[in-house]
């Protein structure tokens, strides 16, 4: 059972693990903010948003540099 769908031309959502946004850039840091800007153009009722994807990844390419 798939938590979106389209009802009268609109996506909806049932809940649950909904969307994933993925984004590129020059570097880690980069994507990763554009992929939150992106994320935080979507919106309904009881999003929830993860803020640590990716932080790992950021974090060991500023201590590499």
């Amino acid at each position: 059972m798939s938590s979106s769908a389209r009802s009268y031309g609109r996506l909806v959502t049932a809940g649950g693990r909904v969307l994933n946004v993925t984004a590129l850039g020059a570097d880690v840091a980069t994507a990763r903010e554009r992929a939150y800007d992106a994320a935080e153009l979507i919106t309904f009722g009881g999003r929830q948003i993860r803020t640590d994807i990716a932080a790992r990844a950021v974090e060991r390419t500023t201590q590499e540099a």
